[in-house]
């Protein structure tokens, strides 16, 4: 998913990496969120929940419809899923400090995850009813997995400051752990492959 290792890092944009992150993220979750509550108004002794509706995040429950009624795996749907889920990975990779760039809101950047667009007629039409429910096992390491490189990165990020470097094995070990929810991402959610993805980290 990230091509080279970077050696350095800027101190500074690392230091106040969460600070710099808030303006992107809030741009991700207006596309992942499925509404947005900004008021409430009080009429006749009632209170009312203003709601503006925002972006949907994967394209899930329509995919899985049109999937087992019709088998059919529209080709834009992909696209934005896979396009998406590359947002959504430039992000990850530019908080967790694997990349100093800011992240690009359509450019791929150092970042680079690709899916295959699948043959809805060779997909098993059934199984995305389960597949969500199959992965759980990987949600469950992967639960003490993202723990693991929470920890990894804010022992990176005080390398950074003092040497200006990622250690290499834990940059590693950050990529691993997206990489692997990825593959757990297109297997259940996205629902391009029906082969079920590896427990590791490569």
């Amino acid at each position: 998913m990230v091509g080279s290792y970077p050696v350095t890092f800027d101190r500074f944009s690392t230091a106040f990496r969460i600070l710099f992150v808030i303006p992107i993220a809030i741009v991700l979750s207006l596309l992942t969120g499925a509404s947005t509550h900004y008021g409430t108004t009080a009429h006749g002794g009632t209170n009312e929940t203003v709601t503006l509706v925002t972006g949907g995040g994967v394209l899930f429950l329509p995919l899985v419809l049109m999937i087992v009624f019709r088998q059919k795996y529209p080709r834009w749907w992909f696209d934005w899923n896979l396009q998406l889920l590359r947002f959504n990975a430039r992000v990850a990779a530019y908080l967790v400090l694997l990349d100093d760039r800011y992240p690009s809101t359509d450019e791929e950047q150092s970042v680079h995850l690709e899916l295959p667009y699948p043959d809805a007629h060779r997909l098993n039409r059934w199984l995305p009813l389960i597949k969500w429910l199959l992965a759980i096992p990987h949600y469950i390491v992967l639960f003490f997995l993202v723990i693991a490189a929470l920890v990894a990165v804010i022992v990176a990020w005080f390398a950074i400051l003092f040497t200006g470097r990622y250690p290499r094995d834990l940059f590693n070990f950050v990529v691993g752990v997206m990489r692997w929810s990825n593959r757990v991402a297109g297997y259940a959610f996205a629902l391009v492959t029906d082969e079920y993805p590896p427990f590791r980290l490569s």
